[in-house]
């Protein structure tokens, strides 16, 4: 019983690992889902060949965050599978009842890490000690654009957007909606910064923005078509721009 236990330790481990290496690439600016699929293929050495990966390996502190996951994730697989051998090899009789309680325990852990309250405690805290104690290059933009709070930069591809999708920036009026876009990346063509209002967006673009985290995820699975959101997001943000307005007057005040 106690190799199963600790084969339970192992894969707990292993998706904190993974949720860590996630958070680290999600404060480089990549989007959540992003960051989580290419967090889990690093660690699990599979899937990790695609043209985004090659894009994201493009950047020197992402290739940090990666290939420290590939290391862990030989480590994490090698000893999981050593551990489960052990917690069967000779068990007789007592395999049935391992074997149930390995199913409750992976159960468990799976129904936590999909737990929604629980990874809005646990996000911001690995965020927290990332930037306090790691040597990533994060700081500066982090307190510059004040990332440790609800802003955020994110990448959106646009390949599988497609709200996005062939429209020009003009058109978009994301200035609108409280986010603000700071470049696009073009395959096979140099990067635009602050872009020119008449850029029309293609597929396989890369969106770079900036806003409040929400509104980035929100947008970020926004389907084709769907105007509803874009006048609801803008709705949001005018009440939020009042109570910016109130703070500038107080600040203007205080002058």
């Amino acid at each position: 019983m106690v190799s199963v236990i600790s084969l339970l330790i192992v894969i707990a481990l292993s998706m904190l690992v993974i949720r860590i290496g996630a958070v680290a690439l999600l404060m480089t600016g990549l989007s959540e889902e992003v960051a989580k699929f290419q967090s889990l293929s690093a660690f699990s050495g599979t899937g990790f060949t695609t043209t985004e990966s090659e894009s994201i390996l493009n950047v020197p502190i992402r290739r940090k965050i990666i290939t420290l996951l590939i290391r862990l994730g030989s480590v994490g697989v090698v000893t999981s599978i050593s551990t489960l051998l052990l917690s069967f090899v000779g068990a007789g009789q007592a395999t049935s009842e391992r074997l149930i309680v390995l199913l409750i325990g992976v159960g468990g852990l799976y129904f936590l890490s999909r737990n929604k309250a629980f990874n809005r405690v646990l996000t911001p805290m690995i965020e927290k000690i990332l930037s306090r104690y790691t040597s990533l290059d994060l700081r500066d933009y982090v307190s510059l654009l004040h990332l440790k709070e609800d802003y955020r930069i994110a990448e959106i591809d646009i390949r599988e957007h497609a709200w996005l999708a062939d429209k020009t920036i003009e058109e978009l009026d994301l200035v609108e909606e409280g986010v603000l876009v700071l470049g696009v990346k073009r395959t096979g063509e140099e990067y635009v910064g602050v872009p020119p209002a008449d850029l029309r967006l293609k597929a396989k673009d890369l969106l770079i923005i900036y806003g409040k985290k929400n509104r980035l995820d929100e947008l970020s699975k926004r389907e084709s078509g769907n105007e509803e959101a874009h006048d609801e997001a803008k709705a949001q943000n005018k009440i939020d721009q009042q109570g910016q307005r109130r703070q500038t007057e107080r600040m203007n005040k205080e002058e």
